[in-house]
């Protein structure tokens, strides 16, 4: 893990499931995670579905929170308030590197509307989109 992630990231290890933000320019975000065996959401070597939605979900918050440092605000909690249209195609192994690009589609108020992917070697390995709310309560 990229040790500057903590810096956009209310989430504190175990649970960080992204590695380094690639992108951040307030539509779409991109990140890299290379699973380690360790990681609390790995089952008999695979990152697990659970695993996968939360790394698109972190990668949303690491673009949102790469913005409020870059304005000199603290990092915004993020909660998901809706999950929907998932689709798993197959779950990465420890060890394997996945990229995920998350799209702000909208943003109303205090919440997000957006759509995530995961890519494993260039193929689309997981999907879904996301309503998340935006806690005007920053994180310590």
């Amino acid at each position: 893990m990229s040790p500057d992630i903590l810096n956009y990231l209310p989430q504190r290890p175990p649970f960080v499931m992204i590695g380094e933000l690639l992108s951040a320019d307030g539509i779409v975000t991109t990140s890299t995670y290379t699973i380690p065996e360790d990681n609390i959401l790995v089952t008999n070597g695979l990152f697990t579905e659970p695993g996968l939605i939360e790394n698109m979900a972190q990668t949303a918050g690491a673009g949102t929170g790469y913005h409020a440092k870059q304005n000199g605000l603290p990092t915004p909690l993020g909660y998901i308030a809706m999950i929907k249209n998932v689709q798993i195609a197959s779950l990465p192994k420890v060890n394997d590197t996945i990229t995920t690009i998350v799209n702000f589609e909208q943003a109303g108020l205090n919440f997000h509307h957006v759509k995530g992917k995961v890519l494993l070697n260039d193929r689309e390995i997981a999907c879904c989109e996301f309503k998340i709310f935006v806690s005007s309560n920053p994180a310590a």
